[in-house]
Order: structure tokens, then C-alpha cells, then sequence
């Protein structure tokens, strides 16, 4: 049985470059995304397995070209779209290669049962589930049967979509790690639309890890959803948004996915746990606080006036300002110069 042993509470976010289309047909393109991922420090590399005939038919009328102004595709004919975008089964071995070459996982989401099969051959280590496949039970049944670890993601789908298709994917008795990600199935998506709140929820829910497959721009709603819980962050991924692609939109680019990679493990270093009082690192700053000095020097039977000898200032030596109402008015029983802290042994 083979297990993703770096995902959860106790390691860094998963970071994974979903490369979909944004090679545009070219695999030195290709190539150099998983080389540009690699080098931002992403934790894996994903995919997306199928060809125009095996997610759609070829039909240019009707359901089968897309009809919203809204979307980056408007117009396009589902089966060239997906001509253009699909990556060539040829080209998954180098590029899986090349990830192995530079220590970056490299596995991917099949849309049917024929390309489970072929990634079978690759041996890759784990299955990506998209949104849009997730009602897909044959498909959920002939992936989980493999044994191998299952990310899938919950855009659409509602609590019973969702006791659905998890219930499909453990009935078969041979997958022993699910993870879910929320999902907003918009290109581009609104963090309006995130409802990162149904992380935790989602985790309490089916008991499993729940991360982040994020279609917004930039990286701040993938960092809140690490703040929330979130152990695995998915974002598309292109070298250059300048240089189109049917997801380069909504793609990071380098610098930007670096970004994410250092700024989600600090997100997740800062959650920590439950403590109040001095931290290990606060423990020579707490000479910084207010106590007691004496501000003036005394002679013995002096009286102690707030304000005047008697002051609440820093460093923290003395003792805490919470009793000043013992000291004002009380006499000093020997000199003291100014500077002195004030103690308990002070007064006569």
C-alpha cells in the first residue's frame, strides 16, 4: 500500500504546479515548466490525462461549444479546446523523467479508465480527482482500486455529491488515504466564492486531510486557506502568463509560486498551538516590560510618591506595576539611589 508520507499537520504545505495546458503543445515548453517548478520549490508536478475523444464527442452545435460571455473559452468547440489543451501521452514519460531527475513528484488526473491504465505503466504514486469527474463513479472505482493514495477536488459538488464519491472511493476497500480539496470550479475564480471555512468542516465531515485547489490570481487565498487548516495547495502553474494558454489567466508564474511555497511553510510554522506567556524567543524581551524604579535618591524615612521618586518605566527587573498601591505613600526604611529597582526588602 502506498502512502503520501509527507502531507498533514505535521509537515509543510503541499505545494503542487498543475502544468494543464499551459505547455501550449510544445514539450520543450513543457519541459521547461517542470524545470521552472521544480527550481520555485514545489513539492509535485500534475498533469492532466485524456485526448479530445476520450472526454467529449466531436460535435461543433449545440452542448458541445461553450455559450458564456463570462468565460475565458466563450465560443471554442469543447472538443478543440480540449485538442489544444490535452498533453500528449507520449510526452508524460520525459516529463515524469524529468521530475524524477529534479526530486519534484510528478503524477496527474485521468479522465477515463483507458488513461488509469496507462498511468498504471508509469507507476506514478498517487491520483488526482478534477471537480468535474467526481460524479464519475466507475471511474472513482477503477482509480481507487489501484491502491494509491486520491486527491480529489469538491468543486460543485454538494454534501451528497460528496458522501458519494467518498463512499464510492473507501468501498473498495483499497485505498487507506483520501485527501479532499475545496474548490471553486470557476476559471478565474472570486475569493468571494472561496468559502474557506468549509475547509475545517470539510475535514470534521470525512475525516480525511482537506487542502486547496485555488483559481484565483495571486497567492493570498491560498495562504488563509494554509491559515485554516489547509495541508495541500494546488495552483496552475505557466512560466510566463504573457504567453497564453488556454489556463495561463489564472497560472502563477515563477516568482509567484516560490512566493507561495516559502510564505505557505511560514503560515504553517506560525500556527503552532495553544500557549500564552513568554515564548522561547520572547524570553529576552521581557526585560522590555514596565516595573517599579525609583527615580530619585532617597534618604532613609522618605515617603514614595508616584509620579515624583516613584516611577513606572523599562526595563522589567523590578517588580510588576500591579503594586504600586502597596508602595505610594509607604517610607523608604534606608537610602536608595535612583535607578534602584524596586523590591519587596525596600520599605521600613
Amino acid at each position: 500500500m502506498k502512502e503520501l508520507l509527507n502531507i498533514g499537520h505535521n509537515h509543510p504545505p503541499f505545494i503542487i504546479a498543475e502544468m494543464s495546458g499551459n505547455h501550449n503543445q510544445s514539450l520543450d515548453r513543457a519541459l521547461s515548466i517542470v524545470d521552472a517548478a521544480a527550481e520555485a520549490g514545489a513539492h509535485a508536478l500534475k498533469l492532466q490525462t485524456y485526448t479530445a475523444d476520450t472526454i467529449t464527442l466531436d460535435v461543433g452545435t449545440g452542448d458541445f461549444v461553450i455559450d458564456d460571455p463570462k468565460s475565458l473559452w466563450n465560443g471554442e468547440k469543447l472538443y478543440d479546446l480540449y485538442k489544444k489543451a490535452h498533453t500528449p501521452w507520449e510526452w508524460h514519460k520525459p516529463i515524469f523523467d524529468r521530475c524524477k531527475k529534479l526530486g519534484i513528484m510528478a503524477f496527474s488526473t485521468p479522465f477515463d479508465e483507458t488513461a488509469v491504465d496507462f498511468l498504471e505503466k508509469l507507476d506514478v504514486p498517487l491520483y488526482k480527482i478534477a471537480s468535474f469527474e467526481s460524479n464519475h463513479l466507475p471511474l472513482l472505482r477503477k482509480i481507487a482500486s489501484t491502491g494509491k493514495p486520491i486527491i480529489m477536488s469538491t468543486g460543485m459538488a454538494n454534501v451528497s455529491d460528496l458522501a458519494e464519491a467518498v463512499d464510492t472511493i473507501r468501498s473498495v476497500g483499497k485505498n487507506n488515504q483520501l485527501i479532499l480539496l475545496k474548490c471553486t470550479s470557476a476559471y478565474p475564480a472570486s475569493p468571494t466564492d472561496a468559502n474557506l471555512k468549509t475547509i475545517a468542516h470539510m475535514r470534521d465531515l470525512f475525516n480525511c486531510e482537506v487542502g486547496l485547489s485555488d483559481h484565483t490570481a495571486g497567492i493570498g487565498v491560498a495562504l488563509a486557506a494554509v491559515a485554516l487548516g489547509a495541508t495541500v495547495i494546488e495552483k496552475h502553474f505557466t512560466t510566463s502568463r504573457a504567453d497564453g494558454g488556454v489556463d495561463a489567466a489564472f497560472s502563477l508564474e515563477p516568482l509567484e509560486l516560490a512566493s507561495l511555497v516559502l510564505e505557505s511553510e511560514r503560515v504553517w510554522q506560525s500556527l503552532g498551538k495553544v500557549v500564552y506567556g513568554p515564548t522561547a524567543g520572547e524570553t529576552e524581551s521581557v526585560q522590555f516590560r514596565r516595573s517599579m524604579y525609583i527615580s530619585k535618591d532617597l534618604k532613609p524615612g522618605d515617603k514614595l510618591v508616584y509620579g515624583d521618586n516613584l516611577r513606572i518605566v523599562r526595563p522589567g527587573y523590578g517588580l510588576p506595576p500591579k503594586y504600586l498601591d502597596i508602595f505610594e505613600g509607604q517610607k523608604v526604611k534606608n537610602a536608595v539611589k535612583a535607578g534602584t529597582r524596586v523590591i519587596w526588602d525596600l520599605l521600613g
